[in-house]
């Protein structure tokens, strides 16, 4: 049976993450910035995977308007994600974390994905 073209690029993507999660694990020091996105939203976290928590979490349906003043001139979906890489970064620092690895959960580091990152680099995490 063939697969559609959604289920052909949900499959690939699932493929690209179990490959980028077989190198990228995170530590209680170093936790792991897990990024998901779908079509209207995106999250991010960090993950202690040594002890199988989740140390803080961020999603563009958590903000509020004032928070995407910071990326004025963006389209809205990556000026949220914007926003949610600096709202991440800030509970970060409140957990006592400041460096990170980066998990792009198998998409692309391009556009939403991108501009989390950005947005937690300018927030003052490392990675």
């Amino acid at each position: 049976m063939n697969k559609s073209e959604s289920q052909q690029k949900n499959f690939s993507r699932e493929r690209r993450r179990v490959r980028i999660r077989a190198r990228v694990t995170g530590t209680a020091e170093r936790p792991r910035l897990s990024v998901f996105r779908s079509a209207k939203h995106v999250a991010a976290q960090l993950i202690d995977d040594a002890a199988g928590k989740t140390v803080v979490s961020s999603r563009d349906t958590d903000l509020k308007k004032a928070d995407l003043k910071a990326a004025e001139g963006m389209q809205a979906k990556v000026a949220a994600s914007y926003a949610v890489g600096l709202a991440l970064a800030e509970k970060a620092k409140k957990a006592g974390v400041t460096k990170v690895v980066f998990d792009r959960g198998g998409f692309a580091f391009h556009g939403r994905v991108k501009a989390l990152a950005d947005g937690a680099r300018a927030g003052g995490l490392e990675f």
